[in-house]
């Protein structure tokens, strides 16, 4: 084949393989848009005083998703404070001491297997292990979120350190600093934005979690602070009020929905805006 029908054929395959991937581009967002205007649509209906003062009501009549916000709060909370530690630990050792031994290799392994776990499997595992022993609870559910959230933190905080150049700790060491002080003092400062980054990320997760909760936290239809006993949350009460025949509770589904993405969305640029700091303070 000359050059210039080589070179000719060339363009043709680019031409269309850039046409294929646009198109493919457009559909997928077309799609997304019309899924971001029915939840605008139909959940902004409901975006009212009541929806944040308010009880999830009877049937029929008017109230909010005040009980689920706050269960949904409290159990995010807790699965962060049981997960993001654990996490951080983990992904420490990998970084500073796994990379040489085989078991590194290994963790890393079952963490991938973890991370890409379907998240009713970690319900049904805590179901197992937790609920049978204490009941559904808060407790529970928030159990089972903080094994999504492990994983995440698990990956990320090991990538970050391993992002530290190896400069820095060889400096620390040269001084006579232990190393538990170069990790804390010098690993972690450096490596904070993006170890934040996977906490807000693995927060934005579970926020709308169902699975995991409909097996552990169960829910139920009034204000509740004990963490030892059923509590409600925002995606469970999705799940019941959205498949309900009463037009409130749809309503107040939809509502939960769109909140739901509002705060996924600030989460997710919270996160972004720690990545953006910390590449503008290394510049």
């Amino acid at each position: 084949m000359s050059a210039p029908a080589l070179y000719l054929r060339r363009r043709v395959v680019n031409v269309v393989a850039l046409l294929l991937s646009c198109a493919t581009a457009i559909f997928g967002l077309i799609f997304l848009a019309w899924i971001l205007w029915t939840l605008i649509a139909k959940g902004i209906a409901g975006i009212n005083l009541n929806l944040f003062t308010m009880n999830t009501p009877p049937p029929m009549q008017d109230g909010g998703l005040l009980n689920a916000f706050f269960g949904s709060a409290v159990m995010c909370v807790l699965a962060i404070v049981i997960g993001a530690p654990l996490g951080v630990l983990a992904g420490t050792w990998l970084s500073e001491y796994g990379n040489a031994r085989k078991a590194g290799t290994v963790v890393r392994f079952v963490n991938d297997i973890l991370l890409s776990a379907p998240s009713i499997v970690l319900g049904l595992f805590v179901y197992a292990m937790v609920v049978s022993v204490i009941g559904f609870s808060a407790l529970a559910g928030a159990i089972s979120l903080a094994f999504i959230v492990l994983p995440v933190v698990v990956r990320t905080t090991d990538e970050m350190l391993r992002l530290v150049p190896p400069q820095m700790r060889e400096a620390a060491l040269s001084l006579g600093v232990p190393q538990w002080k170069v990790t804390m003092q010098v690993l972690y400062r450096s490596a904070s934005a993006g170890i934040i980054t996977g906490i807000l990320l693995a927060l934005a997760r579970i926020s709308g979690e169902t699975a995991p909760l409909l097996f552990t936290a169960f829910g139920n239809q009034f204000w509740s602070t004990n963490v030892f006993r059923p509590m409600a949350s925002v995606p469970v009460v999705m799940n019941q009020f959205a498949g309900s025949p009463y037009e409130s509770w749809q309503t107040l589904a939809w509502a939960g929905a769109l909140v739901l993405t509002v705060f996924v969305l600030l989460v997710s640029l919270g996160a972004r805006f720690f990545l953006l700091r910390n590449r503008i303070s290394n510049d």
